[in-house]
């Protein structure tokens, strides 16, 4: 948006539409041969001619998949005419214009590199265009968040040592680093757009900084020092900054994310209360319920230092019989590019208000721990995440913590897959839920998406080259070692992840007689949208946990009790 005129995608038919002030919506771009084969996103205004600089990716009529779909990116006019200015990268992303108009960067990279893998930052301006960062076969960087500032300098995110630090470009003066701490101010770009910086009118910057597990949110001066902001979020997904404003989207172990706004006077200090702007829910959960984490440090799979969330259980209506230790919950976060958060999430405190304890694991691969971490897990995806996995349990129990006779592991998509792994090849789970797992990592490969079609190639090994090595990583090949009861929930509509996987697993389960529950929701499709089927997918794993473990469910809530086939009488 710019001058008071909205540039938006209607995902019904994918078209590029304007709304100048008082006017009604016109749509800028022709209808796509097929519905929504042409498609937009991330496009950035030029202060000087009014054109948006977008991502356009086209779909070609018959095209055979992730391999033909082609990504470039366009400047359109107001009446739609468009000027191809970057053609031949596998992605492109973030194209941004410089404040007077003369200069657009953006962000580019190829098969088989993720963004945070090898990105190249590029510029194009009078005389051609210039490779700002990235690009260096030998020294690979994760780049993100390219923005100008209003003195014409471009800063961008790089992880070249380690952490994803702030730099800054001028033509004159090259490539010089900004900001520099144990943390990452960048993220994982599983989407376009999302920043974590932004320029106030004095020429600071005000950064979030994930560290340790958590957010913290850092103004830079323009002398360079940097002083820490006292604003109660712990987890920012977005922020950006006018005049002196600052407006972000955050969240804490006590709330749920909100829009947030502040205000900075001329020393860099708060003026007044931070502002809700976005309806905040009441989740009618006083503080003595709450469960919040704690970072913990411990040896992983292959003995480094690996991370978690560790929460205890909580409720102060019920307190444990003498000298009993409460049963874990095994979370595992999806991506796995990806990371746990210390956001209030009502799903972790079903678990904990109900007597479990629950570690959020940040495995190997996981993001907000430096460059180095997070490629722990390349060619090492069913291995040493779950390694990971079964290493927290043990390390909770060495510490007298939680009952390891009594741990169970639940996940989705991503998770599913090292849910379903660690199942099959290691014995310390008593059971497991798994949400929409992959099950078989070679069709993952062959059938997803243009973005994430060679993400394997990293994880696991370049496909088809390194097929035996797919089919030895696929849950569904170890079928036969899956010796732990199991539930298995799954979407009907799951493109990515068919229902004909999650009833392969659980058809072996069935053959070999043990303790199997399946639900299938109709018309939900790669994660669950419909309230209902949340809350009934909650409730189903607890009923199966109460009947695997042996406990007793809340009478009060009147739980269903979920039907287990091949459960004997005496379970538990």
């Amino acid at each position: 948006m710019r001058a008071g005129t909205l540039w938006y995608a209607e995902w019904s038919d994918q078209r590029l539409r304007r709304v100048d002030p008082g006017a009604s919506p016109v749509s800028i771009t022709p209808p796509a041969p097929e519905g929504g084969s042409v498609r937009w996103a991330d496009g950035d205004v030029d202060p000087r001619s009014g054109r948006v600089a977008v991502v356009r990716e086209t779909h070609p009529p018959g095209s055979r998949g992730a391999v033909d779909v082609v990504n470039e990116i366009v400047v359109l006019d107001s009446t739609g005419v468009a000027d191809v200015v970057v053609s031949g990268p596998d992605f492109v992303s973030d194209p941004r214009w410089s404040p007077d108009g003369s200069a657009l960067a953006w962000l580019e990279w190829d098969h088989p590199s993720m963004p945070w893998d090898d990105t190249r930052l590029r510029v194009r301006d009078s005389s051609g265009v210039i490779r700002v960062a990235g690009g260096d076969a030998d020294a690979p960087e994760g780049i993100c968040q390219p923005s100008w500032a209003s003195d014409g300098s471009l800063w961008f995110c790089s992880d070249r040592d380690d952490w994803w630090s702030l730099y800054r470009w001028t033509p004159d003066g090259g490539v010089e680093r900004m900001f520099h701490a144990p943390g990452d101010v960048g993220a994982p770009h599983w989407v376009f757009g999302p920043r974590r910086y932004a320029f106030l009118a004095d020429g600071s910057v005000v950064l979030a900084v994930s560290h340790r597990g958590r957010d913290s949110l850092v103004l830079l001066d323009t002398d360079g020092s940097t002083r820490t902001l006292a604003v109660d979020v712990t987890s920012v997904d977005d922020l950006a900054a006018a005049g002196s404003t600052v407006v972000l989207i955050g969240s804490s172990p006590q709330r749920e994310p909100a829009v947030l706004r502040f205000e900075l006077d001329e020393r860099g200090e708060l003026v007044g209360p931070v502002q809700a702007l976005s309806a905040v829910r009441d989740v009618d959960l006083g503080p003595e319920w709450i469960s919040e984490p704690e970072h913990i440090e411990f040896p992983g799979g292959d003995g480094r230092p690996t991370y978690a969330h560790f929460y205890p259980p909580r409720n102060p209506e019920s307190r444990p019989l003498d000298g009993e230790l409460p049963p874990l919950i095994v979370m595992i976060h999806g991506g796995p590019t990806g990371n746990a958060t210390s956001t209030l999430s009502l799903a972790r405190q079903f678990w904990t208000t109900r007597g479990f304890a629950v570690v959020d694991v940040d495995y190997s691969g996981s993001t907000g721990y430096g460059r180095a971490y997070r490629d722990r897990l390349q060619g090492q995806w069913g291995v040493l995440d779950v390694g990971d996995c079964v290493a927290v349990v043990r390390w909770l129990g060495e510490q007298d913590r939680v009952d390891p006779a009594r741990a169970v592991i639940r996940g989705g998509s991503a998770g599913g897959f090292t849910v379903l792994m660690a199942l099959a090849t290691s014995d310390v789970f008593a059971a497991g839920a798994d949400y929409f797992g992959v099950a078989d990592a070679e069709a993952l490969a062959q059938e997803t998406h243009k973005f994430e079609s060679r993400y394997l190639d990293g994880l696991i090994a370049p496909y088809p080259e390194g097929r035996e090595t797919y089919v030895e990583r696929s849950p569904l090949t170890h079928l036969d070692s899956l010796t732990s009861p199991l539930v298995v929930l799954q979407g009907s509509e799951d493109a990515v992840v068919p229902p004909a996987q999650s009833e392969a697993i659980v058809e072996a389960l069935r053959r070999k007689g043990l303790p199997v529950a399946y639900r299938l929701y109709d018309g939900e499709q790669h994660g669950f949208r419909q309230a209902e089927n949340i809350k009934d997918s909650l409730e189903a794993e607890l009923s199966f946990y109460a009947q695997v473990l042996g406990f007793a469910l809340p009478a009060d809530e009147r739980i269903p009790v979920l039907e287990i086939e091949n459960l004997r009488p005496d379970a538990g």
